[in-house]
């Protein structure tokens, strides 16, 4: 099974185009040691040719440019891109379903109820595509049972529950309900060797905490470093756990949660243009490195 890291930020991208951050003005003028990433995004293969898609982030048309596995040419208009399964109805998660509307058959998107509802109403993707490629909705339930994602035949995918939020256009904003956001476990059959992915991460439950446990690999949510991160730089109002994501240091924080854990990779994805773990020669990716975490990057390639 490969793991291709099509996009490592999370919503804007690094820099953001309108963020004049420590970060995002010091990657655009050469004055830190950093790289610029898009917005997250991974995709999944047995055989290098055809990929699922875990989000579809508004990147996606330079994702693929940066990919040419994603498009293996088989045809005079061809794509490798075989299915989209959606973690989440966030805007950076799933606009880039718009860019492949050119599709000559429908598109099958693998999402809950709950994203596919949101897509049809505060957020009206599906209803658009209608009128281009369409859209074959195959609804998943966040039970944690198996369920399977053609052409991928030895590769078994599960659903758990999150405990984040829901975007703003969701009527379950302020009111979550199972299946606004999940985290996904990928086990290929091939290796027995399992992924867990979770690029929005607000709280442990005890079933979030076992499935990590679980895990050969694990992708998770490497948004803020601190709870008041955004607050301290002017950027926002709102602390991290408000946003629906977990930081990284402090008591309970994301560093603790992996220390615990047995996997072999632990990485971070989904990172914050105001993160300092972006700054590579930083005191915070040290810390990381002290724990034996690791930053993802675009392109960057994992075998399971």
């Amino acid at each position: 099974m490969k793991i291709h890291i099509l996009g490592s930020a999370a919503g804007g991208g690094f820099p953001q185009w309108n963020c004049n951050c420590g970060n995002c003005k010091g990657l655009r003028d050469g004055s830190i040691r950093a790289q610029a990433r898009t917005q997250s995004s991974i995709a999944l293969s047995e055989n290098g040719q055809d990929w699922v898609l875990i989000n579809a982030s508004p990147d996606i048309l330079k994702q693929i440019n940066d990919a040419p596995a994603l498009q293996p040419a088989r045809a005079v208009r061809d794509s490798g891109i075989a299915a989209v399964l959606l973690m989440d109805a966030q805007i950076d998660h799933v606009t880039g379903l718009l860019m492949l509307r050119e599709r000559s058959m429908p598109l099958p998107l693998y999402a809950t109820e709950q994203v596919l509802a949101d897509l049809s109403t505060g957020l009206p993707i599906t209803r658009v595509l209608s009128h281009y490629c369409g859209i074959s909705a195959n609804p998943i339930t966040p039970d944690g049972k198996p369920f399977f994602i053609a052409p991928l035949e030895r590769t078994v995918f599960s659903a758990i529950t999150l405990s984040s939020k829901a975007p703003p256009y969701s009527p379950h904003r302020n009111d979550p309900h199972p299946g606004d956001n999940i985290g996904l476990q990928v086990t290929s059959k091939k290796s027995g060797r399992t992924l867990f992915y979770a690029p929005g991460l607000g709280n442990l439950t005890e079933v979030v905490e076992a499935a990590m446990q679980n895990a050969d690999i694990l992708m998770v949510d490497g948004t803020f470093w601190t709870e008041e991160e955004m607050i301290a730089l002017g950027l926002s109002k709102k602390p991290a756990s408000a946003m629906g994501h977990l930081s990284q240091s402090g008591p309970g924080g994301m560093i603790e949660v992996l220390d615990r854990m047995q996997a072999q990779r632990k990485i971070l994805i989904h990172i914050n243009n105001s993160n300092p773990i972006l700054r590579e020669d930083s005191r915070e990716r040290a810390i990381l490195r002290e724990h034996g975490i690791e930053v993802a990057a675009d392109g960057m390639e994992i075998e399971l």
